[in-house]
């Protein structure tokens, strides 16, 4: 069953997607008409239940990781979980899902330049026991990361879309 979220868990989400470290005391003066002590519960119960989780965020750019590469990953029959498993350790793989269509896995990953991507992906991950074929593409930059993602606004507290 979807967690409900109502107009002041929305604000309060928001509000923490803004920065992470704003304290009860500003996200109350903020939303103006609930107590501390509800904002603080809220943001705990939030936390609890998987809604949301408070942590740091490293920009790849700032620590010298310029260049973004999106792998898409053909994998052999009866080795997919296997060939995730073993992405997923590598530490330059920001994202790793498995993924429907073209490619059997989506993976990210962030490199110092196009030379150190092109070199991790043909002779770290495409040889991988299992993985059959890659499929790179530069990513020259972002609008959004998923760090970024709101709830939707049309969404009713039932989670369903008002249109």
């Amino acid at each position: 069953m979807p967690f409900t979220l109502d107009a002041i868990d929305r604000k309060i989400v928001s509000l923490l997607l803004e920065d992470g470290r704003i304290s009860s005391a500003e996200i109350t003066r903020r939303i103006g008409h609930v107590s501390e002590r509800a904002v603080r519960y809220r943001i705990e119960r939030l936390i609890r239940s998987g809604v949301i989780r408070v942590s740091a965020v490293v920009d790849p750019h700032a620590v010298g990781f310029a260049v973004i590469g999106d792998v898409l990953i053909d994998v052999a029959p009866g080795k997919l979980q296997d060939v995730a498993a073993q992405i997923v350790q590598f530490d330059n793989v920001s994202y790793v899902a498995g993924s429907v269509g073209e490619g059997d896995l989506s993976i990210q990953v962030y490199a110092r330049d196009t030379e150190e991507l092109l070199r991790f992906v043909n002779e770290v991950v495409g040889k991988v026991p299992g993985v059959t074929r890659t499929k790179t593409a530069m990513v020259p930059w972002k609008l959004k990361d998923v760090y970024q993602w709101h709830v939707p606004a049309g969404v009713t507290d039932e989670g369903r879309s008002t249109g």
